[in-house]
């Protein structure tokens, strides 16, 4: 049995799919990252846009490396089911803890015959998306994220590099074709072309964002307080995949959150991206959600941030405030 065999074992034996490729530069993503940033619909986002010559270039962080192994870890349990979420499926629990249990045996296998590696999890030094589709395991879906066969877009991706020399992966001729479900599933219409993202527009990336919740998204922002699922639900594949599971039950609510002391909040999202790890930003998503989605005993809870110390707090319970009257019967 060869090395790729071998890995490829370890990924089914984890329900995934593992490819390989190079560590070349991938230009064509440059390129379209850097006209996001021109033209503005990068927005605040960092990661691998805070320098995409080096997260488009593996080889200058990785100049020993020959190969990258990637993987498309599906992340969906039984309770992700259809239905509405105040939190995105991914961040519901620690879904990377398979995914890095994954990878880490993958390099063990290729560290005991001899091999340098690295484990490459969100790592702003790699455009793992990109890396997915080259080697193979993927499709560029029309909403941005990567599609495989079976889990469609609910996947995480891994990847190991190393300077053992594997054969790469072919990318796949399979695409969205007519497809286009997932544009006008998008809230806010973020997704302004196929494959096209406006982040400024994106709830997933206003959630993680610092300063005020733009005051023409928060309606449409729902009871949300942490991501957005609709581009994936609305992808068939990907309600093919959920189709089969049990809804959520237990889901924090706007109004627990808002109950909650710093350190409560903190272990709830450990793992979420919260600027600075300060949890007034999480206060202030559901702040909104609760105007959007609370009855008459959300009053009391909401005037309390009325007179905050923080006034970002403020301006967002006195929105939440108005949002509530008006949904409220007249009498």
């Amino acid at each position: 049995m060869d090395t790729l065999e071998e890995l490829r074992e370890i990924a089914t034996g984890h329900g995934a799919t593992l490819g390989v490729t190079d560590t070349s530069p991938f230009p064509e993503v440059a390129a379209t990252m850097r006209e996001r940033i021109e033209d503005g619909s990068s927005a605040n986002l960092t990661f691998t846009y805070k320098d995409v010559g080096k997260a488009t270039e593996p080889a200058r962080s990785f100049p020993w490396g020959r190969s990258i192994v990637v993987v498309a870890f599906p992340y969906l349990m039984d309770g992700d089911g259809p239905g509405e979420r105040t939190v995105a499926r991914f961040a519901d629990g620690d879904r990377y803890d398979g995914l890095s249990l994954l990878v880490a045996e993958i390099a063990r296998h290729l560290g005991g015959s001899g091999w340098r590696t690295e484990v490459v999890i969100d790592d702003d030094r790699l455009v793992d998306r990109a890396a997915a589709v080259r080697a193979g395991i993927g499709w560029w879906g029309k909403s941005t994220m990567v599609l495989t066969p079976g889990a469609g877009p609910w996947i995480l991706i891994g990847a190991v590099v190393t300077d053992a020399v594997l054969p790469v992966g072919v990318e796949m001729r399979r695409t969205c074709g007519t497809c286009d479900a997932c544009i006008p599933a998008c809230p806010t219409g973020a997704i302004v072309a196929p494959g096209v993202l406006d982040a400024r527009r994106c709830l997933a990336a206003i959630f993680q964002s610092r300063g005020d919740i733009p005051i023409e998204f928060r309606e449409v922002a729902g009871g949300r307080i942490y991501g957005c699922d609709d581009c994936l639900t609305a992808c068939p594949p990907g309600s093919r995949s959920l189709d089969s599971l049990t809804p959520k039950r237990g889901a924090p609510t706007a109004a627990a959150v808002l109950g909650m002391s710093d350190d409560e909040l903190n272990t709830v999202a450990d793992h979420w991206y919260v600027p600075g790890r300060k949890m007034r930003f999480v206060r202030r998503n559901a702040l909104v959600a609760l105007g959007n989605t609370g009855g008459p005993e959300a009053f009391a809870l909401i005037e309390r941030y009325t007179d905050h110390e923080d006034e970002m707090l403020v301006r967002h319970a006195m929105w939440a405030r108005d949002r509530l009257e008006s949904r409220m019967p007249k009498v």
